[in-house]
């Protein structure tokens, strides 16, 4: 992120970045420490999910930190939505929440689609321009708060399944939707994890703790071209940025570590 980040916003001229933390640390939750580093490399915003839970130490951060967001549906402290100023003064607001479907909910939750359109229609009153990551595991569920938010805000995109979904598009009403964008980590795995333990647990053989993969590191994601005065999105697309190719001789020999 720190080597590419200024590539990537320059190639796609991009005047904001949101980046879903949820797996930042050892791959599953935040701590203050990874949050801070990401926030150093010029990330305007960063949205969280389910795991947002995991480490107790990241709750009085979540209450200081705006730049740091948690699903608004969930009780807990810190912003589930919040107003950044974007390269060249525009106000984009972003709004957090998290899916219910096939998703384990560990703290008190409001419903996220009534949760989702309060907060958008509140930031409206602010700025036409409102981005709202989903972060749920059922595809049906990301797709229905696109619908949901069709109109009202600016793009629907979703987080936390880790693989890049080929549905990029602007609705009806003028929402840029995606139902995942992909993960930003290694892909010579299974969705960040090292392939072999992961295969251990599917065939029966063992179950061990699931170690972070280590190779072929990609940056996925969409860019969304917003029209200022409107708030409709007037493109969306895709982005990939790879640091290692696929064809590495040491992804190729069979290596994972």
């Amino acid at each position: 992120m720190r080597e590419c980040l200024p590539t990537v916003r320059a190639e796609h001229a991009i005047d904001l970045v949101i980046l879903n933390v949820e797996n930042a640390t050892n791959g599953a939750g935040i701590r203050r420490k990874e949050a801070e580093e990401l926030l150093g490399y010029g990330v305007e915003c960063l949205t969280t999910g389910d795991h947002v839970l995991d480490f107790a130490e990241v709750h009085e951060y979540l209450a200081a930190e705006p730049r740091l967001l948690r699903p608004i549906n969930y009780e807990m402290p810190g912003w589930g939505a919040q107003v950044y100023t974007a390269a060249g003064g525009a106000r984009v607001g972003v709004v957090n929440v998290c899916g219910h479907v096939f998703m384990k909910e560990r703290c008190t939750v409001r419903n996220a689609f009534a949760a989702a359109k309060e907060a958008v229609e509140k930031l409206r009153a602010e700025t036409p321009l409102v981005l709202v990551d989903m972060h749920a595991e059922a595809t049906s569920e990301k797709l229905g708060m696109g619908w949901h938010l069709d109109g009202l805000a600016s793009a629907v995109f979703g987080t936390h399944t880790h693989v890049q979904t080929a549905d990029v598009q602007v609705l009806p009403s003028g929402t840029g939707y995606i139902t995942d964008l992909g993960m930003c980590g290694p892909h010579f795995g299974i969705i960040g994890r090292d392939k072999d333990v992961v295969l251990k647990r599917f065939t029966g053989e063992e179950k061990s703790y699931m170690k972070v993969a280590r190779r072929w590191i990609r940056l996925c994601g969409a860019v969304f071209e917003l029209d200022c005065a409107t708030g409709r999105c007037l493109d969306a697309r895709l982005f990939r940025h790879d640091f290692e190719p696929a064809d590495d001789p040491a992804m190729a020999a069979g290596e994972s570590d």
